[in-house]
């Protein structure tokens, strides 16, 4: 089939997540959309087919594919990675494991570690820059090309270079790269100041350890899933979305991999702010929730929280610009126990997508939120999404039965418990998020995606006090349309490390300039079609002594000194609460980012209306009573409706607590207002 221009128009965006992999299609020359949502494969690239598949879409025919995956996340948290070696300044080998005198449990003196780079894998050389950047000690090239030697005969087919004050003059690093890609086989050879140039050796080491340990399985996982679009016709450019909420074609992707962590997170965020500034709410908290996790962050002004101090794990910090994202191991499939002191504890351990929760009818024998849901009424046991016929309802209640024996509660007693100590979890995340960034959750919209997140987020609204819900028209494909969505973005961090009263202004001024010259550069470089370009820049700053830094957004990309000392002391009052006028500021480091906008896509084609059809019923439990309930399919949902109501469609189900009124607008979303004081307040307590 010879696909014409205008079919070139048609975009997929791909998400691969822990238990499902999500595609939409959106074909604005038609006015339609294909939706596909296939259970997640070992190999990925075989679920990214498999979905393409099951939409039924010719590869041939689209003119962009944009990808989320979790590729890098997954080796990163199961420490599946390639094989690494580190060569830095002597007598600093150990610093990825020294960190920063934290433990792993806050109490006690248990608690394990593995670093990203092994011991015997970390080696050292000869050679010193100080802090102002001048060379105290040349580099012994000799000692360098021995170590580089001694690594590749170790097996090792990563590697790092990471020399102690890179970021103040990186000649050293420079020159130690050259020699090692002139012996290194392969291109996987990373530089810490080129990925990341901020002070800080620890938490620039293991961003380039990372980057490093993920390098070839990211480049040879899209080399495999490229080839593979290729054989099927594909003809146009693999974008992959990077955890900054911004996409980079899958060309360039591989040389900065520890990018893509957080990928999948930041793809539903970024469709979070895009449809929530199209319904006209801009500060929105968005709630995640998944099959394996629960992932919440904030936006204000449509702009999704962006932050380069993400710690992935416990000794894990990738300071690279992210969606500022914060998980909770409390998603669907999450597991249910009583533990040893009797108290009834919910996740983080999964039951994943095989066996998965017992409803799937697929081995699972531990109850899970889930089960807890269809006990309820919630779900529908014949329409459960990836199972085949009716769901085991007799097998689900049988093991709340035992769960609930040593509480003294009845089965569904016992799921209404497990329920509400996940939504406990789940506000605990959303108040974290918010109060952490200085705001307040009763001022925002709470935006409810994921398969699961529909189903609680009335609830978890009620427990923040926060007075409406949105819950756009495709919930469990979100993370999917963010790819669709999603803009080009280059973000740039480097450091300055010099109090206010001594900062060459010229210096900063030049600096700014050429971090929007090279976004401008590497957003050139990619074959997509863009409505226009957006620069922004910020700068993280503290007062002197301080160890936390504060990001102050920047209008004006050439300020005064004084310019400076305003904004600077603004946003700390403003943030908390005190101003120390007596203290000198410091400017540590110059974030920038430059966004290639893509052209707008009307969302309405999410969800085709059909006219309103009479509701089926069902009972559900809400707090201590049974009520039937009427059920909507949402293709035929009236444009208002008063709960007690569930809303089913292919990708989620939606629960309407009694009293609450849910609206649908232009779009196909549904605004639900949270009745003051309703019946629906005491659901599942």
């Amino acid at each position: 089939m010879t696909a014409t221009p205008s079919d070139r128009l048609q975009i997929a965006g791909i998400d691969v997540g822990g238990t499902f992999t999500d595609l939409i299609l959106v074909d604005p020359v038609a006015g339609r959309v294909r939706l596909a949502k296939t259970p997640t494969t070992a190999n990925q690239a075989d679920g990214v087919l498999a979905a393409l598949d099951a939409a039924g879409v010719d590869a041939a025919a689209l003119g962009l594919i944009v990808h989320g995956t979790t590729t890098t996340t997954n080796a990163v948290l199961q420490r599946r990675l390639a094989r690494t070696g580190l060569i830095t300044t002597r007598g600093f080998r150990d610093v990825l494991e020294l960190g920063r005198r934290t433990r792993p449990r806050p109490y006690g003196m248990t608690g394990s570690f593995r670093p990203v780079i092994p011991r015997d894998l970390r080696r050292e050389v000869t050679v010193r820059m100080d802090a102002e950047g001048r060379v105290l000690v040349a580099l012994d090239e000799d000692g360098l090309r021995a170590e580089i030697a001694a690594l590749l005969a170790a097996g090792c087919e990563s590697l790092v270079i990471h020399f102690l004050h890179s970021y103040a003059n990186p000649a050293h690093e420079r020159r130690a790269g050259e020699i090692a890609r002139a012996m290194w086989p392969n291109g996987h050879v990373t530089l810490g100041h080129e990925l990341l140039s901020e002070a800080r050796e620890f938490e620039r080491g293991v961003t380039a350890a990372v980057n490093a340990a993920v390098q070839p399985l990211l480049e040879r996982y899209l080399a495999r899933l490229t080839e593979a679009l290729a054989r099927r016709g594909y003809p146009g450019e693999l974008l992959v979305m990077n955890g900054n909420g911004g996409m980079v074609s899958a060309r360039m992707v591989a040389r900065e991999a520890a990018k893509t962590v957080m990928s999948g997170p930041a793809s539903g965020v970024m469709a979070a702010a895009h449809v929530g500034r199209r319904a006209g709410f801009a500060d929105l908290l968005t709630y995640d929730m998944g099959g394996t996790s629960t992932d919440v962050a904030l936006i204000r002004g449509a702009q999704p929280a962006v932050s380069s101090e993400i710690e992935v794990e416990y000794a894990m910090p990738i300071h690279l610009p992210m969606v500022d994202v914060r998980t909770v191991g409390a998603g669907g499939g999450s597991i249910a126990r009583v533990d040893a002191s009797g108290l009834l504890r919910v996740g983080p351990d999964s039951a994943g997508a095989d066996p998965g929760p017992i409803c799937y009818g697929r081995g699972g024998t531990e109850p899970t939120i889930t089960d807890a849901n269809l006990l309820l009424g919630r779900l529908n046991p014949a329409g459960l999404t990836a199972v085949e016929g009716e769901a085991p309802i007799a097998a689900v209640r049988a093991a709340f039965a035992r769960l609930g024996a040593p509480l003294g509660l009845e089965p569904e007693d016992a799921a209404a418990a497990v329920l509400r100590v996940a939504n406990t979890v789940m506000a605990g995340a959303v108040r974290m998020v918010s109060l952490s960034l200085g705001a307040d959750p009763r001022d925002f919209v709470l935006f409810a995606f994921g398969g699961a997140g529909p189903l609680h987020a009335t609830q978890l609204a009620r427990e923040l006090g926060i007075p409406r819900v949105l819950v756009p028209a495709r919930p469990g494909l979100t993370n999917a349309l963010g790819c669709v969505v999603a803009d080009l973005r280059h973000d740039f961090v480097t450091s300055v490390n010099q109090p206010l009263d001594r900062l060459d202004i010229d210096a900063l001024h030049a600096l700014i300039a050429r971090h929007a010259e090279e976004g401008r550069r590497l957003i050139a470089a990619e074959s997509v079609a863009l409505a226009g370009l957006r620069e922004t820049h910020a700068l993280d700053m503290q007062f002197q002594g301080q160890t936390h830094l504060l990001r102050v957004p920047l209008d004006d990309p050439r300020p005064d000194r004084d310019m400076l000392q305003r904004l600077f002391e603004s946003a700390y009052a403003a943030r908390f609460r005190v101003e120390l006028t007596e203290i000198r500021p410091v400017l540590v480091n110059v974030a920038s980012s430059v966004v290639g906008m893509r052209p707008d896509i009307d969302l309405s084609l999410l969800m085709p209306r059909a006219s309103p059809a009479p509701p089926a019923s069902r009972r559900v439990r809400f707090g201590r009573d049974w009520i039937d309930t009427p059920v909507f399919r949402r293709e035929s949902l009236p444009g208002r409706i008063e709960g007690p109501a569930v809303v089913e469609q292919m990708d989620t189900t939606i629960l309407i607590e009694p009293g609450d009124l849910a609206e649908t607008d232009g779009d196909g979303n549904l605004l639900i207002t949270l009745a003051a004081g309703g019946a629906g307040a005491e659901a599942g307590r």
